[in-house]
Order: C-alpha cells, then sequence, then structure tokens
C-alpha cells in the first residue's frame, strides 16, 4: 500500500478570495513505512498574504519571489502522487487549495481526486477522540509524538508530524511490536523517529527469574482450585469455536 501524507501553506484561509499556495510538502510511505521519497516545493504566489498568514509560516514574498509558480511544478507533482492514498488533515481544505490551482493551471489537470484516494486524518481524530481537540499539535502531544522543534508552520515538517500522528491513529498491533519490526530507512530529520532511518531493531528477550515463574505457577494454582476447569489446561480441540 503506497500513501503519500500531504500538507500545504497559504496565503490565506480561502482560495475563493484569491489565495494561493505557498508550499507543499509530501512524504511517502510504502506498508506504512517511510520510503525516505519527498516532494517539496515553494511557490510563487503572486499575490499579497492576508493578514496574519505570513506570521504562521514565517514565508515572505521576497523569500518566494524567486521560486517556481504551481503551474511549472503541476505535472511533477501529479506524477508524484498518483496512484497513492493521501493522508491530509483537514482534507477540505488543502484539497480546496489544490484544486483551484489545478484548475488555474490547465484543465488537462483535472482534480486531484482523478489522480489518488483521499483520506482526511482530522475525521478519523474526531472519531477516536470525540469532543476534544483535534488540531495536529493537540494530537502530537496526546500520542507522543515531539513536535517541540515546529515553532512556525511548514508544509514538509507538519507532513512529517503528521505522518507520526497517522501512525498513532491508526496503529495495529504491527505497530506494538507484535508485527514485522524492520523499518525502512528514511530522510534524517532531528527530532522525528520514525524518520532517522535507526533500520531494523532486535527483538527483546525476556528473561523471567525461576521465583517469579514459581509465583505464577502458584496463582495458576489457586486460580484452578477456585473455578474446578482452567481454559488454559484444555487441549485446543476442546476449545469452543468462533461461529
Amino acid at each position: 500500500m503506497r500513501q503519500v501524507i500531504l500538507d500545504t501553506e497559504t496565503t490565506g484561509l480561502r482560495w475563493e478570495r484569491g489565495n494561493r499556495v505557498v508550499e507543499i510538502g509530501c512524504v511517502e510511505f510504502l506498508e506504512r513505512r517511510p520510503t525516505g521519497r519527498t516532494f517539496h516545493r515553494y511557490l510563487n504566489p503572486r499575490r499579497e498574504f492576508e493578514a496574519g498568514a505570513q506570521e504562521v509560516t514565517g514565508l515572505t514574498l521576497e523569500f518566494l519571489a524567486d521560486k517556481p509558480v504551481f503551474e511549472d511544478v503541476a505535472q511533477e507533482f501529479l506524477d508524484f502522487v498518483k496512484g497513492a492514498e493521501l493522508v491530509i488533515h483537514n482534507a477540505a481544505f488543502d484539497v480546496g487549495f489544490l484544486d483551484n490551482e489545478l484548475r488555474l493551471a490547465g484543465r488537462e489537470y483535472g482534480k486531484l481526486a482523478d489522480h489518488c484516494a483521499i483520506e482526511d486524518s482530522l475525521l478519523l481524530a474526531r472519531q477516536r477522540f470525540p469532543g476534544q481537540r483535534n488540531s495536529l499539535d493537540a494530537l502530537c502531544k496526546r500520542l507522543g509524538v515531539d513536535n517541540t522543534h515546529r515553532q512556525l508552520h511548514g508544509a514538509l515538517l507538519d507532513a512529517q508530524l503528521l505522518a507520526e500522528v497517522y501512525i498513532g491513529l491508526t496503529s495495529g498491533q504491527e505497530e506494538i511490536g507484535f508485527g514485522d519490526t524492520a523499518e525502512a530507512a528514511g530522510p534524517a530529520s532531528a527530532g522525528l523517529g520514525m524518520f532517522r532511518g535507526q533500520g531494523t531493531q532486535p527483538r527483546p528477550r525476556v528473561e523471567v527469574p525461576p521465583e517469579d515463574m514459581a509465583a505464577h505457577q502458584a496463582r495458576l494454582a489457586t486460580l484452578r482450585s477456585k473455578a474446578g476447569h482452567a481454559v488454559w489446561d484444555a487441549p485446543e480441540t476442546d476449545l469452543p469455536v468462533a461461529g
């Protein structure tokens, strides 16, 4: 399964008011592991920032003046996300902006959903944590993702943080030690555990002291005497079968 975790930064909150995308950040995953491939571009919006937007990103028109416009990178961007499942936090916001950029770049590009599936991690978070704050920062804190280095919004940094949050939101046994512990090497990014490319780690082996084993067996004996029958003592053929 190929997934791309995506984030954008913009000149304002609504594309309907003429606001544009100024940064795109994408992180590629295969089988829920980072591959090390990213797509990151700053873009010249050819318009001013709305009040407050510049302070959120720290970007300036002077910095963006020599950057490409969206239509110059449109095909490269679509080639990167094509066929993947896009994971976006508050997808309606980013998809609205990107669909507008694609429309301005040319009808031949279509809409984002023509090229890939889209999953909204905000909806997943609201299902898992109803009635709670589910911003990216709030989820980082709740799920133990280190975001102390996030002083400003940045598309690639936020995509990397969202990747860790998404794994926490959707984790199963393979993420908590019962599956394959091998991890594909990811891009070096200080402070982001999953992107340090640590590689395969040996599975820890637990040795039970004899006294603990004796205490365990004594506890089982007590349970047997009270219950009269212990299901763990029965042969597998005696156990009930679901369905």
